[in-house]
């Protein structure tokens, strides 16, 4: 108890120091004031001594209070009473000018000498209000003066009455000092409530900060949160053995999401967060750093071969089935592994090295976790790259070339496929392969589709203008179009600029869009667009995971077989098995059939006595630019039908124009 209230002294003398030592000119300015005052009431000597005593104690006190407001060290026991008495003392000489005007017969004097102890009350009660043993100690005194001043008064014949009305005053004088300490009680009071309204307060702020630093579902690590350790243990082990980090991917994971429910996949993210803490147990660290991607961060990997042996443990903990609802879920990862070095020595270029490694081990067949090797792998597209995209669709550069589509009945073109080429200065016309993985990895999809749709519609409007029918072209939609409400929305202000072409246009989708967490948005879109007269066609169909099921959920307008099986026709017997199977399906849902990678005359025969009416491929002609698109639409289109294109010269192309030939490459389009 008693040490207690010896460190209440000192903390409370340290912030008096602190204050006081600050306030000095004031109260040295306005005592030179009171002196004045004094000396026009004729009170020149007591006021000159009241003077001269408050600057001596203001000398001895300023280096106390210097020395006390030195928060970094303790005060000590001895040096806080001197700061408690020469504050104290510094009272009397500041309350003895309204004791000297009391003695004045001018009634402005004495109300001046009653201002100057009402301004002392003022002050200290706000400046020592929170620091009970300075506020007491310096407000008696400050109280005791004012019945000083009374009795003065009651003495002074100027001011003689009856003695009740001195005594009504001294009644109202303890009135006023039994409110203030009252009040001061009070104020104590409503500090403490607000000081305790603020602790609740900073405490909901540590909880909030805390929760936006865990993610909610599994209780991990966020994205935020781990980067922030990252930072940390890499400056820890700056010169040690460094940290590594396993960035983990989960395979097969949609598809569970998709079709065992949101439920589903929520327990497989559960199940997997608890195993990799077990795994990991005191010596690492774990995140979730969004969907389905968490990662690991450990300390004591001392060489590349423990750090394989522990993505191979990561590897079997995953692999175990997870119960569900009856059912035994299984997934697998793809593990991206990266280590401190100095080609990862910040932790930007660490998680990136990680991520590296991890893209690479989801395209390894085997699955193996790859570790980060500056030196093997792939230099990942730069900032300089994104400019050198945008400008090149700015300049033109990037073009869409059309590949047609075309009808077995008669021979005729009936539609095209774009496809993007990029005619670059210095390298040539470079297929979609060699850019299109730096325009995903840079996050131009957007972008690039907005750019090719409205290459797409302006090409279009020229040919139906110059009276040739381009029949319906096909353009390849990306998931963030379908699956986000912004790139629905640009691709609808894109077609609404040319709203008689839309019923030219299909858009075509790859089926393993539906398999992502934004299915159902996904849907909404093709329905949407749909309505608006646009074609949706199902590419690459066969090959996913639940096609029947999208051809029972979804009405398209078209479908295309994919390539691989019509490259094995004539040499497999189970493709023509599945592609007439296949055929048969679209024949009974109503919905046209597009065979693509038709390369010989004998898949074009076979796929003839199939039922197949559409193909497209090499056999009939890759993709070429627009020029040449228009010569091939001219060459099937009589003569008198499109006068425009004659009288823009166009027609002469077309009487050069050799008959399709069977290619002898089988490069794709």
């Amino acid at each position: 108890m008693f040490r207690n209230l010896v460190d209440q002294f000192l903390h409370q003398s340290q912030i008096a120091g602190h204050i006081s030592g600050r306030d000095v000119v004031k109260r040295v300015g306005t005592a030179g004031m009171m002196v004045g005052v004094c000396g026009i009431g004729g009170f020149w000597v007591q006021g000159l001594i009241a003077g001269l005593c408050i600057i001596l104690l203001e000398l001895c006190a300023y280096p106390l209070n210097k020395r006390a407001s030195r928060f970094e060290k303790r005060l000590e026991l001895g040096t806080a009473i001197c700061v408690f008495l020469v504050n104290w003392g510094a009272m009397i000489p500041f309350l003895s000018f309204s004791v000297i005007l009391s003695q004045s017969s001018s009634l402005p004097l004495i109300l001046c000498g009653y201002l100057w102890a009402f301004g002392i009350f003022i002050h200290v009660s706000n400046t020592f209000g929170l620091l009970p043993l300075y506020n007491w100690s310096q407000m008696t005194p400050a109280f005791g003066t004012i019945f000083i001043m009374l009795w003065n008064l009651s003495r002074n014949e100027t001011f003689a009455t009856m003695p009740v009305h001195w005594v009504m005053t001294v009644m109202l004088m303890i009135v006023y000092i039994v409110n203030t300490f009252d009040t001061m009680n009070r104020q104590k009071d409503t500090h403490q409530a607000l000081s305790r309204a603020r602790e609740e307060a900073n405490t909901r702020l540590m909880e909030l900060e805390r929760l936006s630093r865990l993610d909610s579902l599994t209780g991990l690590m966020n994205r935020r949160a781990f980067d922030e350790v990252v930072q940390s243990m890499m400056h820890q082990h700056a010169n040690k053995q460094g940290i590594t980090v396993f960035l983990i991917d989960l395979d097969s994971f949609k598809p569970i999401n998709d079709s065992y429910s949101h439920e589903a996949g929520d327990a497989v993210l559960r199940a997997v967060a608890e195993r990799l803490g077990g795994l990991v147990g005191q010596n690492g660290k774990v995140g979730r750093l969004g969907g389905d991607e968490f990662a690991i961060l450990l300390s004591g990997i001392t060489s590349t071969r423990e750090a394989r042996r522990f993505a191979a443990d990561i590897m079997t903990a995953l692999q175990a089935p997870i119960p569900f609802e009856q059912k035994k879920l299984v997934i697998g990862a793809s593990i991206g592994i990266a280590r401190q070095g100095s080609d990862t020595s910040t932790p930007n270029a660490l998680m990136s090295g990680a991520d590296q490694a991890m893209f690479l081990a989801k395209q390894d067949p085997e699955g193996r976790p790859r570790i980060y090797d500056k030196s093997a792998f792939p230099v990942r597209a730069t900032l300089e790259h994104r400019q050198i995209l945008m400008r090149a669709m700015e300049d033109g550069e990037i073009i869409p070339h059309y590949q047609p589509k075309v009808s077995l009945r008669n021979g005729t073109i009936v539609g095209f496929e774009a496809l993007s080429r990029w005619h670059h200065p210095t390298r040539g016309i470079l297929s979609p392969s060699e850019f299109l993985p730096m325009i995903n990895e840079l996050g131009l999809q957007g972008a690039f589709m907005i750019h090719t749709v409205d290459h797409v519609l302006h090409n279009l409007s020229d040919l139906i203008e110059d009276g040739l029918d381009p029949g319906h072209v096909s353009i390849n939609i990306p998931e963030m179009a379908l699956a986000t409400l912004s790139g629905r929305d640009e691709l609808f202000a894109s077609i609404d600029r040319y709203p008689g072409l839309r019923k030219h246009l299909t858009f075509e989708i790859t089926e393993d869009i539906f398999i992502a967490r934004a299915g159902d948005i996904i849907r909404e879109s093709i329905v949407r667009f749909r309505r608006a007269g646009v074609r949706i066609s199902l590419d690459d169909f066969g090959t996913g995971f639940a096609s029947l099921q999208h051809l029972k959920e979804l009405e398209f307008d078209e479908l295309k077989l994919d390539i691989g099986f019509i490259r094995d026709l004539g040499i497999d017997p189970a493709a023509h098995v599945l592609v007439q199977g296949l055929i048969t399906i679209a024949q009974g849902l109503n919905v046209e059939i597009v065979a693509e990678g038709v390369e010989t005359g004998q898949q074009r025969d076979m796929l003839r006595d199939m039922g197949c009416c559409l193909v497209q491929g090499y056999y009939y002609g890759a993709a070429q630019p627009f020029d040449e698109t228009m010569v091939r639409l001219l060459a099937q289109t009589p003569q008198g039908k499109f006068p425009r294109a004659i009288s823009r010269g166009v027609s002469r192309h077309a009487e050069a124009l050799p008959p399709p030939a069977a290619p002898t490459g089988s490069d794709g389009p």
